[in-house]
């Protein structure tokens, strides 16, 4: 399929264009805290060359006792202008899973209004599988201006998910595996309901990824989503268990040209923490 500067490039399109001067590539590397991986030492032991660290729990907002939940515009704006991500770039997101929490900062830019922001497809794994260069040096950072513009309508909170269960106006789709959607599965995170949002509907992330970890492209991907009971004539907000994943879903919309989607920054991590809200089971 063909390269998206705006969704996904290929490892054969960054390859190509590693030296461009306007480029910054960006290691997004998170894991869950029983997965025994440390991103930044990974990161700090090799990555992508020029790539630069984008610590997702660093830049987020500090005042919420969620995790990771979108920084404000000012933090974000002074943590880009450091890291030498400014305008005019073009920004390229990896992560060492594959496709996992690259696009969780993907969603992050273009909730800062920042268009012009792309995926490696498969990520660090298929980049090394192919014999690709690494390093280990940190990159020269220079300071570059960034204006940022927030874009509201692409994040919900608690209340207007609420709304849309009561409603059933948007579709909630939730990228968490079948056991934790079921219930059947425990939570990672302490005091978390088992469960799911009422009338949501399952979509595990991983389903709409290849065996390289790439994303499944054109009829594919549209079945993965129809197979899983969305319309994708109908607007969909993401969910997931901290916000992560549910990008993964909201990458995979906009590459199918589906763009009336909004993710719930919150997720599960928020909705299963407060007992006046409905859970469903099974």
């Amino acid at each position: 399929m063909a390269d998206d500067p705006k969704t996904l490039v290929s490892t054969e399109w960054l390859a190509a264009h590693l030296n461009d001067p306007d480029l910054r590539i960006l290691d997004a590397s998170w894991y869950m805290p029983d997965a025994g991986r440390d991103a930044r030492a990974e990161y700090e032991a090799a990555h992508i060359p020029n790539a630069r660290f984008f610590d997702i729990e660093e830049i987020s907002d500090h005042r919420s006792s969620l995790p990771h939940m979108a920084p404000p515009v000012e933090k974000f704006m002074s943590r880009m202008r450091a890291t030498g991500v400014g305008d005019g770039h073009q920004v390229v997101i990896y992560d060492g899973a594959g496709l996992f929490s690259a696009a969780r900062v993907w969603w992050l830019f273009r909730l800062m209004g920042k268009s012009d922001v792309a995926v490696l497809d498969g990520g660090l794994p298929k980049w090394l599988a192919e014999g690709r260069a690494v390093e280990d040096m940190p990159p020269v950072l220079r300071e570059r201006h960034i204006t940022v513009q927030r874009q509201a309508h692409l994040v919900r909170d608690v209340s207007q998910v609420a709304a849309a269960v009561k409603l059933r106006d948007w579709q909630i789709v939730d990228a968490r595996s079948p056991e934790r959607f079921r219930g059947d599965a425990p939570e990672p995170r302490e005091g978390l309901r088992a469960g799911h949002i009422p009338g949501s509907i399952n979509l595990h992330y991983a389903r709409l990824l290849q065996a390289d970890g790439t994303m499944l492209r054109g009829a594919a991907l549209r079945a993965a989503f129809e197979v899983a009971g969305v319309d994708l004539g109908r607007p969909v907000i993401t969910s997931c268990g901290s916000g992560v994943t549910a990008a993964v879903l909201s990458l995979a919309l906009e590459v199918l040209g589906h763009r009336d989607h909004a993710l719930y920054d919150g997720s599960w991590a928020e909705w299963g923490m407060f007992p006046e809200l409905q859970v469903e089971t099974g």
